[in-house]
């Protein structure tokens, strides 16, 4: 039995993952601040989902003490922990930078995967095959003018990777995953933003008006055959636009 737990399961690439797997035969269990009533409705007897502020790490700690990540992996054969929840926001310079957004995002972008990652990987110590997905970006390892907490929040997702692959645990693989460019609704707010937040706007409005966005539901295909297949976490970052298929 396949068990997974999805963060930003209700829309997105979140969403697009979580469908892919449970189309598999996995169980689910999503967490985010909102529900996906579509995926509950395909899937009521694998499907589960937590209303939480993965921006609010006091609201995570209060979760992860009742025990549910352990609770939900249960009986599992196989352990899956995806850390896809994610914002690009706050855009700009560090002037233009509101403190608490800053606070939330990295929040939301590095202290949730790691909490979840440490509970997951806690709770599932009695199942022999576990395994960590980071969604990471290109933006953690190519710096970009106005990315500055997007591109420092992703690379320390890849850098936790690294650390962890060099742990060695039993049973325990991990991989940070940069899926490429999605058309998405972060994609929808990277173009409305202004220049002067982010130079390179109209750089990727043109990849979108030349169809070069990728669909959530074709990247979660490729993501998830990688996700389940022998080849994860034989390097602790990769691109999924490197790899074959």
């Amino acid at each position: 039995m396949i068990k997974v737990i999805v963060s930003g399961h209700s829309r997105g690439l979140g969403e697009a993952v979580a469908e892919a797997l449970l189309a598999r035969g996995a169980s689910v269990l999503g967490i985010a601040r909102n529900g996906n009533e579509r995926l509950a409705a395909r899937f009521p007897d694998r499907f589960a989902q937590v209303t939480l502020d993965l921006a609010d790490a006091a609201a995570i700690q209060r979760w992860l003490q009742t025990g549910a990540v352990g609770a939900w992996l249960s009986g599992a054969e196989q352990a899956l922990l995806i850390n896809n929840a994610g914002t690009i926001a706050p855009m700009g310079p560090p002037a233009l930078q509101d403190p608490g957004e800053v606070a939330r995002a990295l929040t939301l972008n590095v202290t949730a995967p790691l909490m979840l990652a440490a509970a997951f990987a806690a709770a599932g110590a009695g199942v022999a095959d576990r395994r960590i997905l980071h969604v990471s970006s290109g933006a953690a390892r190519k710096p970009y003018s106005g990315w500055s907490i997007y591109c420092a929040s992703k690379a320390a997702l890849d850098h936790h990777a690294r650390s962890v692959a060099e742990d060695k645990v039993a049973g325990l693989r991990i991989c940070s995953l940069a899926p490429g460019v999605l058309d998405t609704e972060m994609q929808a707010a990277i173009r409305a933003t202004s220049l002067e937040r982010f130079p390179l706007r109209d750089r990727f409005a043109e990849m979108q008006r030349a169809g070069g966005l990728v669909a959530p539901e074709d990247c979660a295909r490729r993501l998830t055959d990688y996700l389940l297949g022998d080849a994860f976490g034989s390097a602790p970052t990769a691109d999924l636009r490197d790899l074959p298929g």
